[in-house]
């Protein structure tokens, strides 16, 4: 199994819009890695966000998304956090050059195939991907190529899809780490564990001591927190959770 930079095991979830270098400083307490964006690369992917936009989500859309990217990890270069950036894009292309920053800023490099808002389904990005594997692998592969460690967001519950021969497909392209949103099956993480050998972390409901000894029970290697990511009463009490569940061990802090 990959063995990912952070410890403790516990990751602070991207927040589209929301999750930049600011919010993850303040999660530094209590967290060892935290994944900034989604950051739409592409032009289509951009077009979907302005989109969202339009409907009142936030997003993130700098002029140049790569040197947003750039500009986010420098600021975190002072801050003991394992930096990640998960991104959206249709073509491999803008997912190399990004992959080169993280490579240069020593940041995991996060491919979306997690979210379903429509207008990003609509061009490719997001959880289309997970139907698409073929085309999710080749951007999988060219990240990789970099020397970058990548890693895939995924989503559990899609229609069509299973998760166990994806992450197989995943691994064989050169990923290290798969980040599940269990959404409300969270046994599917014993189901990719048992699939691969990448490294796991399980998201969705991380809440309490409760929620992450069931994912480690199902043999998540880390967990994350999403919506609640600045809620430092949660993050304080499910870092004393992943301190109690997850062996010393098992982390490698940088």
């Amino acid at each position: 199994m990959p063995s990912l930079p952070f410890a403790p095991r516990l990751a602070l979830a991207s927040l589209s819009g929301e999750a930049d270098a600011d919010w993850a400083r303040t999660g530094a307490e209590y967290a060892g890695a935290a994944f900034l964006g989604g950051i739409a690369l592409d032009d289509d992917s951009r077009a979907a966000a302005r989109e969202l936009v339009a409907r009142d989500r936030s997003e993130f859309l700098p002029p140049d998304p790569i040197a947003f990217v750039d500009d986010q990890l420098a600021a975190l270069a002072d801050v003991p956090i394992q930096p990640a950036v998960n991104v959206r894009s249709t073509t491999p292309e803008p997912i190399v050059e990004a992959a080169r920053v993280c490579r240069d800023r020593g940041a995991l490099l996060e491919l979306n195939a997690h979210c379903r808002q429509e207008e990003l389904c609509a061009v490719g990005c997001g959880e289309t991907l997970l139907a698409d594997t073929d085309r999710l692998e080749r951007f999988v592969d060219a990240a990789a190529q970099t020397g970058c460690l990548v890693g895939v967001k995924v989503r559990a519950e899609v229609p069509g899809v299973d998760l166990a021969t994806t992450v197989r497909g995943l691994e064989t392209a050169g990923a290290s780490f798969v980040h599940v949103d269990a959404m409300d099956s969270e046994s599917v993480i014993a189901e990719v564990t048992a699939a691969c050998d990448l490294f796991v972390i399980a998201n969705n409901g991380v809440r309490d001591d409760d929620t992450v000894r069931e994912y480690v029970e199902y043999g998540a290697d880390a967990v994350s927190v999403g919506r609640p990511s600045d809620n430092l009463a949660v993050l304080e009490r499910v870092r004393r959770a992943v301190d109690g569940h997850l062996e010393p061990e098992r982390a490698d802090p940088r």
